[in-house]
């Protein structure tokens, strides 16, 4: 059983079944809902909590604090305490980095955020991380 789980979150509801499937199976285990604001295909990113380098005068900010404050509320009615922290960066890359620099024993992930041709043309941030991820992923569809 993992005792600390990365569960990235994008606002899709794909992102949120990872995080009430990682609550649900894993109820022990300390969760943090990860955002990536995203920004250009170079970088790498930062990390932050809630009060950390992202400029608070983006609006980038404000919509990752609404995704953040969902899976708060999706967590606390399901009875569960998680953490939240985020990033800026290219996801793909910022979660990898974050499962590497973190200590956390799997990431759980929604199959994807997008759909259609927007996910075809750019590529399933899952499936890169599922391939790039030090830790174990759990790919949940």
């Amino acid at each position: 059983m993992p005792d600390s789980i990365l569960v990235p979150v994008d606002g899709s509801e794909r992102s949120a079944e990872a995080l009430e499937y990682a609550i649900e199976t894993f109820p022990d285990a300390r969760i943090t809902a990860f955002h990536a604001i995203e920004a250009g295909q170079g970088d790498l990113g930062t990390f932050s909590g809630m009060t950390g380098d992202v400029p608070d005068d983006e609006p980038e900010l404000e919509r990752s604090e609404e995704i953040l404050e969902a899976a708060r509320r999706r967590a606390d009615e399901r009875g569960a305490t998680i953490d939240t922290e985020r990033g800026r960066g290219r996801p793909d890359r910022l979660i990898v980095k974050r499962a590497e620099e973190g200590d956390y024993d799997v990431v759980a992930i929604g199959s994807h955020g997008r759909d259609g041709v927007a996910r075809v043309l750019l590529g399933s941030v899952a499936e890169k991380v599922a391939r790039r991820s030090p830790i174990p992923v759990l790919v949940v569809r």
